[in-house]
Protein backbone atom coordinates (compact mmCIF):
# COMPACT_ATOMS: atom_id res chain seq x y z
CA UNK A 1 0.00 0.00 0.00
CA UNK A 2 1.31 3.46 -1.11
CA UNK A 3 2.42 5.52 2.13
CA UNK A 4 0.18 8.73 2.03
CA UNK A 5 2.02 12.27 3.25
CA UNK A 6 -0.26 14.16 5.37
CA UNK A 7 -0.20 17.77 6.55
CA UNK A 8 -1.91 18.74 9.58
CA UNK A 9 -3.23 22.52 9.95
CA UNK A 10 -5.28 23.74 12.73
CA UNK A 11 -4.85 26.59 14.63
CA UNK A 12 -4.98 24.77 18.03
CA UNK A 13 -1.71 22.94 19.17
CA UNK A 14 -3.59 20.23 21.00
CA UNK A 15 -5.66 19.40 18.12
CA UNK A 16 -2.62 18.86 15.33
CA UNK A 17 -1.03 16.91 18.00
CA UNK A 18 -4.10 14.70 18.71
CA UNK A 19 -4.57 14.34 14.65
CA UNK A 20 -0.86 13.66 14.46
CA UNK A 21 -0.79 10.91 17.23
CA UNK A 22 -3.76 9.29 15.85
CA UNK A 23 -2.62 9.56 12.37
CA UNK A 24 1.31 8.28 12.62
CA UNK A 25 0.23 5.19 13.91
CA UNK A 26 -0.82 3.86 10.27
CA UNK A 27 1.71 2.22 8.71
CA UNK A 28 0.90 3.72 5.64
CA UNK A 29 0.48 7.38 6.92
CA UNK A 30 3.24 9.75 7.29
CA UNK A 31 2.52 13.17 8.78
CA UNK A 32 4.96 15.63 7.16
CA UNK A 33 3.90 18.28 8.71
CA UNK A 34 1.91 21.19 10.68
CA UNK A 35 0.45 24.46 9.77
CA UNK A 36 -1.33 27.25 12.21
CA UNK A 37 -3.05 29.48 9.69
CA UNK A 38 -4.34 29.00 6.29
CA UNK A 39 -0.98 31.00 4.74
CA UNK A 40 1.08 28.68 6.49
CA UNK A 41 -0.89 25.65 5.11
CA UNK A 42 -0.54 27.11 1.21
CA UNK A 43 3.64 27.85 2.30
CA UNK A 44 3.66 24.47 3.75
CA UNK A 45 2.28 22.46 0.97
CA UNK A 46 4.34 23.97 -1.71
CA UNK A 47 7.38 22.69 0.54
CA UNK A 48 6.17 19.41 1.57
CA UNK A 49 3.88 18.02 -1.05
CA UNK A 50 1.63 16.36 0.59
CA UNK A 51 -1.01 13.67 -0.42
CA UNK A 52 -3.60 15.36 1.89
CA UNK A 53 -3.98 17.91 4.01
CA UNK A 54 -6.46 18.01 6.79
CA UNK A 55 -7.86 21.39 6.96
CA UNK A 56 -9.53 23.35 9.76
CA UNK A 57 -11.98 26.38 8.72
CA UNK A 58 -11.85 29.10 11.21
CA UNK A 59 -8.08 29.79 11.72
CA UNK A 60 -6.53 33.34 12.49
CA UNK A 61 -4.92 35.34 9.26
CA UNK A 62 -6.54 33.06 6.08
CA UNK A 63 -9.22 30.73 7.29
CA UNK A 64 -8.88 26.87 5.34
CA UNK A 65 -11.65 28.10 2.86
CA UNK A 66 -9.64 30.23 1.28
CA UNK A 67 -6.48 28.17 1.36
CA UNK A 68 -8.42 25.32 -0.26
CA UNK A 69 -8.88 27.41 -2.90
CA UNK A 70 -5.57 28.95 -3.39
CA UNK A 71 -4.60 25.41 -3.17
CA UNK A 72 -6.55 23.81 -5.53
CA UNK A 73 -6.08 26.37 -8.30
CA UNK A 74 -2.39 25.88 -8.11
CA UNK A 75 -1.86 23.64 -11.06
CA UNK A 76 1.52 22.66 -9.15
CA UNK A 77 -0.42 21.58 -5.50
CA UNK A 78 -1.95 17.58 -5.80
CA UNK A 79 -2.98 17.38 -2.46
CA UNK A 80 -7.07 16.38 -1.95
CA UNK A 81 -7.77 18.40 1.08
CA UNK A 82 -10.02 17.65 3.79
CA UNK A 83 -12.11 20.05 5.73
CA UNK A 84 -12.08 18.78 9.61
CA UNK A 85 -14.52 21.26 11.60
CA UNK A 86 -16.39 21.34 14.78
CA UNK A 87 -19.51 23.01 12.79
CA UNK A 88 -21.96 21.04 10.69
CA UNK A 89 -23.12 23.85 8.56
CA UNK A 90 -24.34 24.24 5.53
CA UNK A 91 -22.46 26.97 4.29
CA UNK A 92 -19.11 25.77 5.33
CA UNK A 93 -19.72 22.30 3.62
CA UNK A 94 -21.04 23.51 0.37
CA UNK A 95 -18.41 26.62 0.52
CA UNK A 96 -15.54 24.15 0.99
CA UNK A 97 -16.90 22.02 -2.11
CA UNK A 98 -17.23 25.10 -3.81
CA UNK A 99 -13.44 25.93 -3.16
CA UNK A 100 -12.58 22.38 -4.04
CA UNK A 101 -12.53 20.03 -0.98
CA UNK A 102 -12.57 16.37 -1.63
CA UNK A 103 -14.30 15.55 1.90
CA UNK A 104 -16.03 17.30 5.00
CA UNK A 105 -15.53 15.56 8.14
CA UNK A 106 -16.44 16.73 12.21
CA UNK A 107 -14.10 17.04 14.40
CA UNK A 108 -16.51 14.80 17.26
CA UNK A 109 -15.62 11.72 14.41
CA UNK A 110 -13.80 9.42 15.82
CA UNK A 111 -10.41 8.13 15.25
CA UNK A 112 -10.94 5.51 12.92
CA UNK A 113 -13.39 7.59 10.72
CA UNK A 114 -10.48 10.17 10.58
CA UNK A 115 -7.85 7.52 9.26
CA UNK A 116 -10.39 6.53 6.90
CA UNK A 117 -11.40 9.81 5.51
CA UNK A 118 -7.43 10.14 4.82
CA UNK A 119 -7.47 7.29 2.93
CA UNK A 120 -10.62 8.03 1.01
CA UNK A 121 -9.58 11.29 -0.16
CA UNK A 122 -5.74 10.02 -1.08
CA UNK A 123 -7.53 7.86 -2.90
CA UNK A 124 -9.05 9.68 -4.86
CA UNK A 125 -12.82 9.66 -3.66
CA UNK A 126 -14.76 11.47 -1.96
CA UNK A 127 -16.18 12.02 1.20
CA UNK A 128 -19.58 12.13 1.26
CA UNK A 129 -22.60 10.42 2.47
CA UNK A 130 -25.07 10.00 1.04
CA UNK A 131 -27.52 12.24 2.55
CA UNK A 132 -24.78 15.30 2.49
CA UNK A 133 -24.67 14.49 -1.37
CA UNK A 134 -27.63 15.10 -1.62
CA UNK A 135 -27.57 17.98 0.19
CA UNK A 136 -24.61 19.47 -2.38
CA UNK A 137 -26.86 18.20 -5.61
CA UNK A 138 -30.19 19.76 -4.07
CA UNK A 139 -27.92 23.30 -3.47
CA UNK A 140 -26.39 23.39 -6.70
CA UNK A 141 -29.33 22.06 -9.31
CA UNK A 142 -31.61 25.15 -8.15
CA UNK A 143 -28.88 27.09 -9.45
CA UNK A 144 -29.95 26.97 -12.76
CA UNK A 145 -33.44 25.29 -12.24
CA UNK A 146 -34.78 24.04 -15.98
CA UNK A 147 -38.69 24.33 -16.62
CA UNK A 148 -41.30 22.62 -16.29
CA UNK A 149 -41.41 19.39 -18.63
CA UNK A 150 -39.01 20.12 -20.14
CA UNK A 151 -36.23 18.03 -21.19
CA UNK A 152 -32.77 18.44 -19.38
CA UNK A 153 -30.16 19.74 -21.55
CA UNK A 154 -27.35 17.04 -22.44
CA UNK A 155 -24.03 16.52 -20.58
CA UNK A 156 -21.51 18.90 -21.80
CA UNK A 157 -19.36 16.53 -22.98
CA UNK A 158 -15.91 16.90 -24.71
CA UNK A 159 -16.68 13.44 -26.35
CA UNK A 160 -19.19 10.71 -25.54
CA UNK A 161 -18.99 8.20 -22.80
CA UNK A 162 -18.83 4.81 -22.98
CA UNK A 163 -21.75 2.57 -22.05
CA UNK A 164 -19.01 1.77 -19.28
CA UNK A 165 -18.23 5.00 -17.95
CA UNK A 166 -21.85 5.97 -17.80
CA UNK A 167 -22.55 3.65 -15.79
CA UNK A 168 -19.80 4.62 -13.66
CA UNK A 169 -21.16 8.13 -13.38
CA UNK A 170 -24.26 6.82 -12.30
CA UNK A 171 -23.12 4.75 -9.30
CA UNK A 172 -20.89 7.40 -8.33
CA UNK A 173 -23.96 9.79 -8.44
CA UNK A 174 -25.20 7.15 -5.82
CA UNK A 175 -22.00 8.33 -3.40
CA UNK A 176 -20.70 4.96 -4.25
CA UNK A 177 -16.45 4.88 -3.90
CA UNK A 178 -13.88 3.00 -6.24
CA UNK A 179 -14.03 -0.14 -3.86
CA UNK A 180 -17.76 -0.06 -4.12
CA UNK A 181 -18.30 0.65 -7.76
CA UNK A 182 -15.70 -2.24 -8.18
CA UNK A 183 -17.73 -4.78 -6.22
CA UNK A 184 -20.64 -3.76 -7.64
CA UNK A 185 -19.20 -3.71 -11.44
CA UNK A 186 -17.62 -6.77 -11.04
CA UNK A 187 -14.38 -5.48 -11.87
CA UNK A 188 -10.77 -4.18 -10.55
CA UNK A 189 -10.38 -0.92 -8.39
CA UNK A 190 -7.69 0.27 -10.91
CA UNK A 191 -10.10 -0.38 -13.64
CA UNK A 192 -12.85 1.79 -11.63
CA UNK A 193 -10.00 4.49 -11.51
CA UNK A 194 -9.21 4.65 -15.09
CA UNK A 195 -13.50 5.15 -15.81
CA UNK A 196 -13.66 8.13 -13.33
CA UNK A 197 -10.73 9.87 -14.43
CA UNK A 198 -12.11 9.61 -17.97
CA UNK A 199 -15.51 10.54 -16.62
CA UNK A 200 -14.05 13.55 -15.09
CA UNK A 201 -11.62 14.60 -18.39
CA UNK A 202 -14.47 14.46 -20.59
CA UNK A 203 -16.98 16.68 -18.66
CA UNK A 204 -14.22 18.76 -17.60
CA UNK A 205 -15.24 18.26 -14.26
CA UNK A 206 -12.93 19.53 -11.34
CA UNK A 207 -13.70 16.22 -9.23
CA UNK A 208 -16.23 13.42 -8.37
CA UNK A 209 -18.73 16.40 -6.71
CA UNK A 210 -18.97 18.62 -9.54
CA UNK A 211 -19.12 15.32 -12.21
CA UNK A 212 -22.00 14.59 -9.93
CA UNK A 213 -23.82 17.28 -9.92
CA UNK A 214 -23.71 18.29 -13.93
CA UNK A 215 -25.12 14.42 -14.03
CA UNK A 216 -28.17 15.45 -11.42
CA UNK A 217 -28.66 19.22 -13.36
CA UNK A 218 -28.63 17.31 -17.09
CA UNK A 219 -30.77 14.35 -15.71
CA UNK A 220 -28.04 11.90 -16.42
CA UNK A 221 -27.99 10.34 -12.99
Amino acid sequence: MPELRVLVVDDHAMMRAGFRTILSLEPDITVVGEAATGAEAVSAAGRLHPDVICMDVQMPDMDGLEATRLLTADPSSEAAILIVTTFDRDDYLFAALDAGASGFLLKNAGPEELVSAVRIVGAGDALLAPEVTRRVIERFATRAPSPPESTPPPLPLTEPLTEREAEVLRLMSDALSNAEIAARLFIGEATVKTHVSNVLQKLGARDRVQAVVLAHRHGSA
